[in-house]
């Protein structure tokens, strides 16, 4: 798990925001809920990428 964490690529909740183009109110919305896990790092949250992209495919619908 440790070996797997530390070749993950950690995104910061703005670039996790920009990435999902959606506010960062949003981005801190869905780690406090629990649907965007998420690490503290002193007084800011770091987000795997692969975790942004797991979230993504599960909540992905197609229009019409």
């Amino acid at each position: 798990m440790a070996e797997e964490l530390s070749k993950s690529r950690f995104l910061t909740v703005q670039e996790v925001a920009d990435l999902m183009r959606v506010s960062s109110m949003t981005v801190y919305r869905l780690i406090k809920v629990g649907d965007l896990p998420a690490v503290r790092v002193g007084r800011s949250f770091r987000v795997s990428d692969a975790d942004v992209d797991v979230y993504l495919e599960q909540h992905y619908t197609r229009a019409g």
